[in-house]
């Protein structure tokens, strides 16, 4: 028993510290899961009362809600987006700004009923993006907008539920963290582990708490904020070229001092995924580090954090090689794997053994880290413009 004792000690050195310091670390960001904002559910309801009942009870004042959905391209994946928003309640208009398609989105965003916003070429130094968001918020009427990505499935009641909750908690930009559909093992597999990684860095979403302006997350596929403050601030410009300008936009926003968060709503936002493992590497790889908005030194340290404390518990117990530390760790990375399933309406074998994709995870982070502007929807990321740049179409 003494000899067993002995073996689980981490052996004494610097390497043994810096584990045991970043495995502290990760459980500390890890440990955030215990006060966490209520997850994002479908608008007020009272019993028997369907969704647009329920809206059309609530008070005279609420605000007026423009959606935005910027879209190249994206004929073949929009329909279900437009189905669920055209008739949804407290929406007064929804947007489509068609970023230059080559394809039939701009017919199938007309034919559901939306309002298309003929996209203009990009300036120098904007990202698409970023662009389609800034032409789609200043053709906007509502008084709140919320955007929402093409290939997302939202509840119908998404829009209300979400300025609704942003209204009453004080908030003026909050993002959605929904639920994800992976059409194949592969995808089932990688992608799990992709996401556990932010968990890892950041803790999960919705923590509450006080975080730091230079620490916020946020997750473009679905935002909501007052248009006019909005523009005031600058709109999009501030992160034109931004890689990851969900991320970028949320800080700069947070440094303004504005309220910011980012709320769990898996039960009424699901995202359609890469279609196989792949794609799944490629599409995280382009953004999981943190391109343009974390220094490198932070994407290093929180690489050692991934490293030392999500992917090498389980190969050290497989090696025999595992102490105190590692037995730790792996308990809580089955415990992320538990916390993250409700993120995945179907989990197959693939999502329940995402935990060996560890490794590949970390390599789409050092990819990342490595070739930071990597391209995209056949466009490559020019050096953005200064942050002081003079503040265009506000």
């Amino acid at each position: 028993m003494r000899s067993l004792a002995r073996r689980l000690l981490p052996r004494p050195g610097p390497l043994g510290a810096v584990r045991l310091v970043l495995g502290v670390l990760a459980l500390t960001r890890l440990a955030r899961a215990a006060r966490v904002r209520p997850p994002l559910r479908a608008a007020a309801t009272e019993p028997g009362r369907t969704t647009a009942a329920a809206a059309d009870a609530l008070d005279d004042h609420r605000p007026s809600i423009s959606v935005v959905v910027p879209a190249r391209d994206e004929a073949a994946r929009i329909g279900p987006l437009l189905a669920a928003l055209c008739d949804a309640p407290g929406v007064s208009e929804v947007l489509v700004v068609d970023d230059e398609s080559t394809d039939d989105t701009v017919v199938v965003a007309a034919a559901a009923g939306a309002v298309v916003v003929p996209g203009t070429p990009l300036p120098h130094g904007w990202a698409g993006k970023a662009w389609a968001l800034q032409q789609g918020v200043r053709a906007a009427r509502g008084e709140w907008v919320v955007t929402l990505d093409a290939d997302t499935r939202p509840d119908p009641s998404l829009p209300a539920a979400l300025v609704e909750r942003a209204v009453a908690d004080g908030l003026q930009f909050v993002s959605v963290g929904g639920s994800f559909e992976c059409p194949t093992s592969g995808a089932a597999w990688i992608h799990p582990a992709m996401l556990t990684t932010l968990v890892y860095r950041f803790g999960p979403p919705g923590a509450l708490g006080d975080t730091a302006p230079d620490r916020q997350l946020a997750n473009g596929q679905c935002t909501a904020f007052p248009r006019v403050p909005f523009l005031r601030a600058g709109g999009m410009q501030p992160v034109a070229g931004e890689v990851v300008e969900d991320v970028a936009l949320a800080r700069h926003l947070a440094q303004r001092g504005w309220r910011v968060a980012m709320l769990d709503g898996s039960e009424v936002l699901t995202t359609a995924m890469y279609p196989d493992g792949p794609s799944t590497f490629r599409g995280w790889a382009r953004s999981l580090a943190l391109p343009g908005v974390e220094p490198r030194p932070r994407q290093l340290l929180d690489l050692a954090t991934v490293l030392v404390a999500q992917v090498l518990p389980l190969p050290r117990l497989l090696a025999r090689r595992a102490d105190v530390v590692d037995l730790v760790l792996l308990a809580a990375r089955l415990g992320t794997l538990a916390g993250t399933a409700r993120s995945y309406r179907r989990r197959s074998a693939a999502y329940w053994a995402s935990p060996l994709a560890d490794p590949i995870a970390a390599a789409a982070l050092v990819r990342g880290i490595v070739s930071p502007r990597q391209p995209w929807r056949g466009r490559d990321y020019a050096t953005p413009p200064s942050r002081s740049a003079p503040r265009s179409g506000s």
